[in-house]
């Protein structure tokens, strides 16, 4: 009996716990996490880069300072023969502008001359032209009309012109038209009357900006001569003329035109040697009001050129008299890129090219230039001589 009981008793616990055992809940299962080595990492996106930049970046961090001073600089020599033009490139030149000098009888004949300039695949020069159309034409081919007969039609014409110059232009290895007059003025003693592209500020803003728009994508554009050379009667080639504008009247009249060429996507805008005394007394392509004015209030990132440095020092007047002082204040006031229409021999008017560097790059060590300054402007004018190999690939 005492047997039976005993076992009966172990046989209800084990039933027990049996029982007990399959009620229980289930052990929770364990949530894998970002850390477990076990689970895979998401993919992170890619960072967008920019092969442009990542280029010029290198390529500054290769260049010295006189190397960095070199590549501000536009030069002209004169004549057919490429190898002077190539060797202002090896010396370190960023751009030429080519004159009626250097322009052969032929497109193919000239595409030949600047295909022989080039000196580095992976960073062409700049290679520009005066190429407006009417009274400023290089090439005797080009036939597109001129701003005369433009300004008489509606913008698109100016856009049909324009576009068909750039593949003129390009066909004859130029790739930078110092092209586009964005100066307005109503009288027909200017100067420059029959350059401009309306003779009121509206109807010039429409066809300077129609003018980018037909380049665009061909040949990098230039609107000049920055802020106006309309308003201010004379010649800069011969003196420093004066604009009797407040900024105000500036901004509702001469500012238009540049404006809008500068909305549709110009790539350059050329600084005049033309004072606005209102604004400020010297000449706008040494003024850092002007300047500031073109970058922070009309907005404009792209390259910002002179008009040839050589015409100040033809103006008679002393404060302007030395080249080197001359592209030092250039620089310093915010020039990208300083403009030379030099003689075959440039110590025929006081430059050297060894001269200008050396005085570009002496004011960044004595601070007059901040290297910040001259690193912004190298890094403008690289950029888009980089462009070209993007484009073209």
């Amino acid at each position: 009996m005492r047997t039976r009981l005993v076992l009966g008793i172990a046989a209800v616990l084990a039933i027990t716990l049996l029982s007990g055992c399959s009620g229980a809940a289930p052990a929770a299962e364990r949530t894998p996490t970002a850390s477990d080595p076990a689970t895979p990492s998401p993919t992170p996106t890619p960072t967008p880069t920019d092969p442009v930049a990542d280029f010029v970046e290198t390529r500054m961090s290769e260049l010295s300072l006189e190397q960095k001073a070199a590549a501000l600089l536009m030069l002209h020599a004169p004549g057919l023969d490429p190898a002077p033009l190539r060797s202002l490139v090896e010396q370190g030149a960023s751009g030429l502008i080519l004159m009626g000098d250097n322009v052969p009888g032929t497109p193919e004949e000239l595409a030949a001359l600047t295909a022989a300039t080039q000196v580095d695949p992976e960073l062409p020069p700049l290679v520009a032209i005066d190429e407006e159309g009417g009274d400023v034409q290089r090439l005797p081919w080009d036939t597109a009309p001129g701003a005369e007969a433009l300004r008489a039609e509606p913008p698109s014409a100016t856009t049909d012109a324009f576009a068909a110059r750039a593949a003129t232009l390009a066909a004859s290895g130029v790739n930078l038209n110092f092209g586009i007059v964005a100066d307005v003025t109503d009288d027909p003693d200017s100067f420059i009357w029959s350059r401009v592209l309306g003779t009121d500020p509206a109807s010039a803003g429409e066809r300077v900006a129609a003018a980018v728009t037909g380049e665009h994508g061909t040949v990098f554009s230039t609107l000049k001569h920055f802020p106006g050379h309309g308003a201010a009667p004379g010649d800069s080639h011969s003196s420093v003329p004066s604009a009797p504008l407040a900024l105000d009247e500036w901004n509702a009249g001469p500012a238009l035109p540049f404006a809008a060429g500068i909305d549709a996507g110009s790539e350059f805008v050329m600084t005049g040697h033309l004072a606005y005394p209102a604004v400020d007394p010297i000449p706008a392509s040494l003024s850092p009001e002007w300047h500031r004015i073109l970058r922070e209030e009309l907005g404009f990132d792209g390259v910002v050129v002179t008009d040839d440095m050589l015409m100040l020092g033809a103006n008679g007047l002393p404060e302007y008299a030395d080249p080197n002082e001359n592209a030092i204040r250039a620089v310093a006031s915010g020039a990208d890129l300083l403009l030379y229409v030099l003689p075959a021999d440039p110590a025929d008017v006081g430059i050297s090219v060894d001269g200008l560097v050396g005085a570009i790059a002496g004011a960044v060590t004595s601070g007059r230039i901040p290297q910040a300054r001259l690193d912004d402007a190298v890094e403008r004018v690289l950029t888009l001589r980089r462009t070209l190999v993007e484009e073209s690939s």
